[in-house]
This record gives structure tokens, C-alpha cells and sequence, in this order.
């Protein structure tokens, strides 16, 4: 490849570097740091181009596009969300993200982002809870213990010092290997026989089930004054964790309204029932929880914008590290308008050896 070439390279960033950078900087620290990138993003929320995801439906799950831009660089996720898939043995949801210059549209990074993914859920499900648990909580029930349980665990460990979990999943061998791969990592943990147990003495909850369904997770009686929801598994239309009569009770945070209204829980609730911007909060607008006996939700979908702060940490990262590959992505002859002309040296050139620009 020419050194014109070599200019034009995009970085990639694959499953294994991505596990070689998370694992380079530290699971905890990564979690931390990018909170505080996502949270720096939400404080410029305004900036930012906002639309609902563009979602494709079908009977076994969903794809969804997740596009935004602060006028600079834009950005985009590709994600999947197949609940039936752990049954041939793959992933609920996998993922990949591009971001580029809005200047000359050029991409700047590709990245998989099923790993990115759980990650920037659980950074921003504690960047959230900073807001909204109550003071110095230290327990959290995990209801739903499959592939997020753990970035979930680890990141309110890291960002607000939970260190006792309860742990309860339908299929008991769940909770048994989030314990087991959080083991020495500073947690008490009980496993316990129902999300009722769970929630003993628990002032965090994070409901993080996968079904694609209308479910009750928590019922209203199992909700206590001065709990904080943490409500990550309910994220697109027909699927919910929550009995509605909770959501009445509630005061509700969510990211981007007219996205959580469709996919959201408050897709049970009137169309004009009030809920209050994530952002404001953390930009100092209004006040999240405001005394101990209040019950406060964050009715978390995942947006966007979150995914482009994630991006752009990565991509700050990147520097120095090696973990990326530098692919040939972009079609780019000396003379713009000469692009047939490089099928020509192409065909022209010795076998095995890159034709020029």
C-alpha cells in the first residue's frame, strides 16, 4: 500500500483488541472513565442531532440502527436484539459502530461494539445512579443475570461502591456463573430463590432480562419506599419488566423521551404522563432523587448518544496501544475523479501487489 493509501486506512477495532484494551486499562477504570466521557456528552446534549432508533422488527427480534452527530463527528451503531439466539448458542445482542468526520464524511473508526455495548449500559446505568440511588447504597439486587450482570455489578461497584449483591435469575445456573466470574472482585453475593429475596434489604435494583415479552419482573408490592430502578432489560415495543402500577409510583428519568415512550416502560402508561431528561439532571437543570423516601426510576433504552461517548473514548484510547488493525476501507485515487482508473492499475499490477492510488 502506498503511503497516499496508508493516509486513508480506517481503524478497527475487533473482538480481540477490544478485550486486549478493556483488559489493558482495567475493567473498573474503563467503566469509570467512560461514565465520566458519557456524562460530559449528556451535558452538551442539546448540541447533538437526535432521532429514535431505526428499528426493523420481525417475530425473532429486532435490528436497529442508532445514528447522532454534535456537528463535528457523526456516528452510528448496528445492533441486533434476538432473545431466541442463546438457544443455538450466539448472543442476544451483537453490535458494531462507526464514527467519521462530518467535514468530509470520511469514517475515523470501526469498532465492535457487543463488548463496547455492555460496557457503555453499565457506565451509564451508574453514571445514572449517581443522581438518583439513594445516599450511600451499597446493595443491589441483579434480577436477570445473563450476559450484562456483570458490566452492571462492576460498574456500580466502581462508580458509586456497591459491594453486595443479590443475585436472581429463572434459570439458577445464570446467577451461579455471574457469581462465579465475580468472585475476588470485592462483592458479597447471595443467590437468591426469588426476585422477592432479592430485593431484601437490597436500595438498588437493576431489572436486566432479555425475554422479548410483556413481563412482571416486579410487582408493586415487592417495591419499597426509597428504591432506586435501575430498569435496563425493557427496550423495545412489547417488552417490559415492570407492573405498571410501580410506574405510577415512581418518579421516571429517561434518556430521549420519544424513543422511551415506544420502547420503553412507560410504554404502559398515557402518552403525556410526565417523566424527566437524564441530561437535564446531569447538566444541573433539575434535581434528581430529592429525599430518602422517594422512589426514583431510570427507564433505560440505550440512546445514541451514548454510544458515539463510547466511541470517542475508544478512539482516545487507540493511540500508542497497537490494538486496532488498520483496514483498506476507503476508495481514494490520487485524482478524485480518476476511480475507474483504479481498476485499471489494479488489473495491471502483478498479482499479489497493491496497485497504486
Amino acid at each position: 500500500m502506498s503511503d497516499a493509501r496508508k493516509l486513508n486506512v480506517v481503524p478497527f477495532v475487533s473482538v480481540d483488541n477490544m478485550m486486549k484494551l478493556v483488559n489493558a486499562i482495567g475493567v473498573e477504570r474503563f467503566l469509570v472513565e467512560l461514565a465520566g466521557f458519557i456524562a460530559a456528552d449528556f451535558r452538551r446534549w442539546e448540541l447533538f442531532d437526535k432521532t429514535p432508533r431505526i428499528a426493523s422488527h420481525s417475530h425473532d427480534g429486532v435490528i436497529e440502527l442508532m445514528p447522532t452527530s454534535d456537528g463535528a463527528v457523526y456516528g452510528f451503531k448496528y445492533v441486533n436484539g434476538h432473545p431466541k439466539n442463546t438457544r443455538d448458542g450466539r448472543q442476544t445482542v451483537t453490535a458494531f459502530g462507526v464514527l467519521a468526520e462530518v467535514s468530509s464524511g470520511y469514517p475515523v473508526l470501526l469498532s465492535e461494539m457487543t463488548i463496547l455495548t455492555a460496557l457503555r449500559t453499565a457506565a451509564t446505568s451508574a453514571m445514572a445512579a449517581t443522581y438518583l440511588a439513594p445516599k450511600g447504597a451499597r446493595t443491589m439486587a441483579i434480577i436477570g443475570n445473563g450476559a450484562q450482570s456483570e458490566f452492571q455489578a462492576l460498574a456500580f461497584k466502581a462508580i458509586l461502591g456497591v459491594d453486595r449483591l443479590r443475585l436472581y435469575d429463572l434459570d439458577r445456573s445464570a446467577s451461579e456463573k455471574c457469581a462465579r466470574n465475580l468472585d475476588g472482585l470485592g462483592f458479597d453475593i447471595a443467590i437468591c430463590s426469588s426476585g422477592e429475596e432479592a430485593l431484601a434489604g437490597a436500595q438498588i435494583v437493576t431489572t436486566v432480562t432479555a425475554d422479548k415479552q410483556y413481563a412482571t419482573i416486579l410487582t408493586d408490592n415487592m417495591v419499597g419506599e426509597g428504591l432506586h430502578i435501575n430498569a435496563v432489560g425493557g427496550d423495545c415495543p412489547g417488552k417490559t419488566e415492570l407492573a405498571a402500577d410501580i410506574l405510577r409510583r415512581s418518579d421516571i428519568f429517561v434518556e430521549f423521551p420519544p424513543q422511551t415512550r415506544i420502547e420503553g416502560e412507560i410504554q404502559q402508561l398515557a402518552h403525556d404522563h410526565p417523566v424527566t431528561e437524564l441530561w437535564r439532571v446531569v447538566a444541573g437543570q433539575t434535581q434528581g432523587r430529592r429525599d430518602a423516601r422517594q422512589i426514583t426510576l431510570f427507564d433505560s433504552v440505550g440512546f445514541a448518544i451514548e454510544d458515539f461517548s463510547a466511541l470517542r473514548y475508544v478512539r482516545e484510547k487507540l493511540a500508542g496501544t497497537g490494538f486496532y488493525e488498520e483496514l483498506d476501507l476507503l476508495a481514494d485515487p490520487d485524482e478524485p475523479r480518476d476511480l475507474f482508473g483504479m481498476l485499471l492499475r489494479a488489473k495491471a499490477a502483478p498479482q499479489g501487489t497493491p496497485a497504486a492510488a
